[in-house]
Order: structure tokens, then C-alpha cells, then sequence
């Protein structure tokens, strides 16, 4: 059965509209669709019989808990429908403290609420949870250790050129594998528990994609969350929410803080080796500035543990690694270094349609500078009924907005700056230049806007294009069309 038939089945009327929303790492596949009378719902198109089973077994039980999370309405086969939570994530509406390192009073209340809620999914979400469900394995184990540390080893020691004894580092990472393994992993572990898995309701948090989840020790979930690299978290405010974490969590009994911090050391330590895996495939292998540009503070996490007795070889090769500057070794701006041939890194292009009452997007490569368009001056689709449930990419808001004309005049002097800012930088060897498009919902005139620039784009140079619609949880890649790329 298709979303479309599935919710007709559940409301009683077919969707008037489906739009995709971004999804998660895995390949299932998101939709909001919208009924007659306005109500959302989330479909979802899974391809992977276990990972749905993991979802639906995983969701029902921490509902069923008291744990905030969306409701699932309906299935059928591979597809289900899930209540709405709305578009604003945690990631989001921390935008401004992570783009200044400043957090400000209203996010640092998000993210005390958001961690005082993580200890009741650990304890309370894995009693009388049925761990064989859990994708792609039950627990953490030795073989979930090794998966990881192959990764930092062989997608980023290997990409980066650090020399190293693979028998001394081994020996390393066993004595690592094992200390991980000791801790108790009776308790749920999230494993992708992040702000961008985090949605904010009345400005209370809900959680999802915990479909990764297992049994697992408490520090992996709080080592992810409060030291992931693009955050910026201050140190004061970290040490603020690991208190707030560690009162919570008194709440399930004792907590040893002092031995509770000596083992999350080891967790920050193999959770930023994993991260660091993942930043060299996705940004050093396949050229993806945004993971790229996360390596330095990634790596400056790494240099404020160090060093770990325990493990002398791997302290060794990870001093050696954080030792000189690793921007300027890295991912310099125009190196010609950012790929594993040795050839210059193409230019990525990133493009976005936003709110102006959600904030201006950050600029993740760290690079600065572009341009940001206010679309506020052109007629506004927004104002009338018949498009309040549509966006600048559904066909009758298009043909609204060029056949008024003003969106494309305005598009035509945007195409004339873009594009003198492309060749420049195509010229130069610069590998990334951001454009924003925002008008009041993001919802109609920047999201044509950005979609329209973005093709165009790919159409008519040999760069990489990521088109964002922020408020629409719409994100992919545009490839080169030119002939230049080939």
C-alpha cells in the first residue's frame, strides 16, 4: 500500500499535498502529507523489513514509557504514518550560540531540558525492552568497537597521511576495545543522540531516529551529545549540562561521580575517533566541505584528553595528528590538498531557502562571507488560502510567482552577482561560497528562489551544489551538469 492510500485509509480523505523531507542516514524515505482539512502527518517509506522493526518495537515501548516521541498512527508493509512534531529542531534553534559560541539563555534551557530527558530514555527505555528487535545488532559489543576504530584508522589516519606501527596501534585499540567493554550495558543506548535528532514541541524536546539503538554502557550518548565538534559548546557550559545529566540520572541511584567522569573520558575518546572516521570519508574522500570543515575542533577535543597512559602508541600517533596546525594542514581554503589524489577540491556551491524569524543559516565550512538574499520585497503566494499548504517547489505556487514576474527579475540580478562570484572563485581555487535566500516563512519565495539558483547553477558550472530548504527539512546534492566536470 502507498503513504498516499495508507493515510486515505487512516483520515478517510487522500493528501491534497507530499513533500519530502530530509531523512535520516539510513535510505527510508520521508513525506509530509497534508489533508483537506490542513491536519500533517509524517509518511514514511522504509526499504529494510528489520531496521521498520526496530523503529515501530523501539517507539511503541518508549511511548507506552512516557518517553516524548511521535506517535505511529498507522502501518502497513514498509510504510508507516507518524504523528507530526512540527519543523523546528534543536539543532536549529541553537543556530545563533553555535555561530557566535555564545549560548544564550532561551537555548541553554533547550539543552538542560534535553539532557535532564536522556536518562529516562536509558533506564527507563530499556526496561522490559525487547533487545532482539534492536538494528543492526542488540548491543554494543566488541564487533560495534572494532567497526569504529577501523573507521578513524583506515578513512582517516590513511586519508590524512599520518605514519603509524598498525601491530603498536592494534595492541592499543584491544586495550581500548576492552576498558569500553567492562562498563555495565544494561541501559538503552541511542547511538545517534544529537540536536538534529532532537524536535522541539512548546518548546519541549521529542526525540527520533533511535532506530540505531541498543543496549549499551550510559557515557556513549552523553559523550556524543555534549561533545560533538560543530557545536561549540564553552567549557562552562558543558560542565553545566553534565551536571544537569548527572542529576537526572541520580534520580535511577547512585552515581560514583568520580569514577562516572574517569570512564567517560574513554567514551569522548573513542566517540571522536568514530566522528573522525566519518569526517575523512565524508569530507576528505568525497569532497564534502561541511565534514571537512568539522576536523579542526574535532580534533582539538582529541588534544584537550590527551594523554591516556593506557594507551601510549595510540596517545602517540594522536599527539602527532593534533601537533600542527590542522586547518592549515587539512583543509585549507585553496590547498589544492582536500582530496586523497592530490587534485584541487571542486567548489561547492550552498544554497539555502530560511526564515528570517528562524534566523540566517550558519555557515558550516567556517569560511564566511557569500551572500543572503531578503525575497520579502516580492509578492507573497503566502497570503492566500489556496497556497498556505504549498511551498515555492509545488507547481501552482510556480506558476503564481512567473506569472506576477517579479521573482524573476529579482532572480535575474542574483544570477548576475552568483555567478561573477562562482567563476571568480573557480578562477581562484576556492573550494566553497554560501548563498541564503530568506523570506518571513521559508516557505514560498526563498524556496523557489534557492531551488531556481541551485540548478541553475549545476547547469551552468563544474561545481557541487547542496540545496538546503532549512524550514522544510529538504536537503540534497546537485551534480554538475557541465561539461567541464567531465
Amino acid at each position: 500500500m502507498s503513504l498516499e492510500s495508507l493515510f486515505e485509509q487512516y483520515t478517510g480523505s487522500a493528501p491534497v499535498a507530499s513533500v519530502a523531507l530530509t531523512g535520516s542516514a539510513s535510505h527510508r524515505r520521508y513525506y509530509r502529507l497534508t489533508g483537506a482539512d490542513g491536519r500533517t502527518l509524517i509518511g514514511v517509506e522504509g526499504t529494510d523489513a528489520d531496521e521498520n522493526r526496530a523503529f515501530l518495537t523501539i517507539d511503541r515501548h518508549f511511548a507506552a514509557q512516557g518517553i516524548h516521541v511521535p506517535k505511529v498512527v498507522a502501518v502497513d508493509g514498509l510504510c508507516y504514518l507518524q504523528e507530526d512534531l512540527g519543523t523546528t529542531v534543536l539543532y536549529d534553534a541553537l543556530a545563533a550560540g553555535r555561530a557566535s559560541g555564545n549560548y544564550g539563555p532561551d537555548e541553554v534551557s533547550l539543552l538542560r531540558k534535553t539532557l535532564a530527558a536522556l536518562p529516562k530514555i536509558q533506564v527507563e527505555g530499556a526496561r522490559g525492552l525487547d533487545f532482539s528487535v534492536c538494528y543492526p545488532q542488540p548491543s554494543f559489543d566488541g564487533r560495534m568497537v572494532d567497526f569504529d576504530l577501523n573507521y578513524f584508522k583506515y578513512d582517516f589516519l590513511k586519508l590524512v597521511g599520518v605514519e603509524f606501527n598498525e601491530v603498536f596501534l592494534q595492541d592499543d585499540f584491544d586495550r581500548l576495545k576492552a576498558d569500553l567493554l567492562a562498563e555495565p550495558s544494561d541501559t538503552f543506548l541511542y547511538r545517534d543522540f544529537n540536536a538534529r535528532n532532537v524536535m522541539l514541541v512548546d518548546g519541549e524536546p521529542y526525540f527520533i531516529d533511535f532506530q540505531g539503538g541498543r543496549r549499551g554502557p550510559v557515557y556513549y550518548d552523553v559523550a556524543s551529545f555534549l561533545w560533538q565538534a560543530r557545536a561549540k559548546y564553552p567549557e562552562t557550559l558543558r560542565e553545566e549540562l553534565l551536571q544537569v545529566y548527572l542529576d537526572a540520572l541520580r534520580a535511577y541511584g547512585p552515581v560514583d561521580e568520580t569514577h562516572f567522569r574517569e570512564r567517560l573520558r574513554l567514551f569522548i575518546l573513542f566517540r571522536m575517533l568514530q566522528v573522525l572516521g566519518c569526517y575523512g570519508y565524508r569530507g576528505l574522500w568525497e569532497g564534502n566541505q561541511a565534514f571537512s570543515s568539522s576536523i579542526p575542533p574535532a580534533l582539538s577535543i582529541v588534544q584537550s584528553l590527551l594523554p591516556f597512559n593506557d594507551y601510549p602508541y595510540l596517545s602517540e600517533v594522536l599527539a602527532k595528528l593534533c601537533g600542527g596546525d590542522p586547518e592549515q594542514s587539512l583543509i585549507a581554503e585553496g590547498s589544492g590538498n582536500n582530496t586523497p589524489s592530490g587534485e584541487r577540491s571542486p567548489l561547492t556551491v550552498t544554497v539555502y531557502s530560511f526564515s528570517f524569524k528562524k534566523g540566517i543559516p550558519e555557515d558550516p565550512s567556517g569560511n564566511g562571507g557569500g551572500y543572503v538574499f531578503d525575497c520579502r520585497s516580492v509578492h507573497n503566494p503566502g497570503k492566500y488560502e489556496r497556497f498556505k499548504q504549498l511551498t515555492g517547489l509545488d507547481e501552482p505556487v510556480i506558476q503564481f510567482l512567473e506569472e506576477d514576474g517579479e521573482i524573476l527579475r529579482f532572480l535575474d540580478h542574483v544570477y548576475a552577482l552568483v555567478d561573477a562570484h562562482v567563476e571568480r572563485f573557480l578562477e581562484r581555487g576556492f573550494t566553497h561560497l554560501q548563498v541564503s535566500f530568506g523570506c518571513t516563512g521559508g516557505q514560498h519565495r526563498s524556496a523557489y528562489s534557492a531551488q531556481h539558483l541551485a540548478e541553475h547553477l549545476a547547469a551552468k558550472y563544474p561545481v557541487r551544489v547542496h540545496l538546503i530548504h532549512r524550514e522544510r527539512g529538504i536537503e540534497r546534492w546537485l551534480p554538475s551538469h557541465s561539461s567541464c566536470c567531465d
